[in-house]
């Protein structure tokens, strides 16, 4: 099981991550999707794709681009196509 937490709250847990890069990939129906505020950040992965962010806000504090996905992303990384990863503080064990 991964759990992604952040100032005291469980972000989002699942046993179905995928790891790309070291990093955990949830699937969006494990993501508190009430903690999500939908940033205007992109990045741009040369074999994932263009990537988007969320910035937290939990428990009266943001993390500005604190977890990202793709939306729609390239073949070789089709299976993280709906998963949300997470960086900047967020504590994901698992």
């Amino acid at each position: 099981m991964a759990t992604a937490r952040w100032n005291g709250e469980i972000i989002a847990e699942s046993d179905q991550t995928t790891i790309v890069e070291g990093n955990h990939y949830f699937p969006a129906e494990s993501v508190r999707q009430d903690y999500l505020r939908t940033s205007d950040t992109h990045s741009t992965c040369p074999w994932k794709g263009e990537a988007s962010y969320y910035t937290l806000d939990v428990n009266g504090e943001q993390n500005q681009d604190a977890a990202w996905y793709y939306p729609q992303p390239k073949d070789a990384a089709a299976e993280i196509k709906d998963h949300i990863a997470f960086w900047k503080g967020v504590e994901v064990t698992g």
